[in-house]
């Protein structure tokens, strides 16, 4: 069974989704069957795998408000066990249409549910906000991931997205965790990058992982070629860092037993 994973910040600009795309390509690459679900309106992580939005015939969109099996929005990727859930213009709508249906909360868990024998990993690229589609993923979750720039408003919003979470848990979803923090952004030189990692690790203590996603121009330029960055560059920083990275987040499930 799938272990799910909702990859979650309410800020934009952090790497949330250069870490959900690179994320499932390290781990996918390392021999793991993983499914992508952009849920985000943006819709960056179906652009970073190449999808070219014309031809989606079913999307996130189609799951959440509609009621289409699951399996007919998936999509291959051209990179090693990894396949998506793509999203598209439609799902900007979703949020108001989701008002009106009935257990709103669960619709992507439910969907989602009749693929868990599929795959290893199930992550969600999370939109950049704490709506009813953020809350949709992490009512469907096992754990959340949080990407935090090492920047000085890092912790901005922080004490809101964990408020949301505690929410979720008292009334949709009793198991979900924290499955870690990656500090994305790096510039180890800079005084105030120590300050802030200073305090994340006060935020979040034993929870933030020891790899740090330093800044690159090629982590940058990889998402315009539709291609995530351990291919598009593997040779880079950027490629190496999650390399690294989803060898450390593999390890920890290796020691959890999931």
């Amino acid at each position: 069974m799938a272990k799910v994973i909702s990859i979650i910040n309410q800020k934009g600009g952090v790497g949330k989704t250069t870490t959900a795309v690179s994320l499932a390509a390290a781990v996918g690459a390392k021999g793991y069957r993983v499914l992508l679900a952009d849920i985000d309106p943006q819709g960056n992580s179906t652009s970073g795998f190449g999808i070219n939005k014309r031809k989606i015939v079913n999307s996130s969109y189609d799951i959440l408000v509609g009621d289409i099996d699951a399996e007919l929005a998936v999509m291959k990727t051209s990179f090693k066990n990894v396949d998506i859930i793509p999203a598209d213009l439609n799902l900007a709508g979703a949020e108001v249409e989701l008002i009106e249906i009935e257990r709103r909360e669960s619709r992507i868990k439910n969907a989602v549910a009749r693929l868990w024998d599929k795959y290893d990993y199930i992550f969600f690229d999370c939109p950049p906000s704490l709506g009813l589609i953020t809350i949709n993923a992490l009512t469907a979750s096992d754990t959340f991931l949080v990407p935090i720039q090492c920047e000085f408003y890092a912790l901005e919003g922080l004490a809101q997205l964990m408020a949301t979470v505690r929410q979720v848990k008292r009334l949709y979803n009793p198991h979900i965790e924290l499955e870690g923090v990656l500090q994305t952004m790096y510039d180890g030189r800079l005084n105030l990058t120590q300050q802030v990692v200073s305090e994340i690790k006060k935020f979040f203590p034993d929870k933030v992982y020891k790899t740090v996603i330093p800044r690159n121009v090629r982590l940058s330029e990889a998402p315009s070629f539709g291609e995530p960055i351990i291919y598009y560059d593997r040779n880079s920083k950027g490629a190496a860092a999650y390399m690294d990275f989803a060898e450390e987040f593999l390890s920890q499930q290796k020691n959890r037993g999931a």
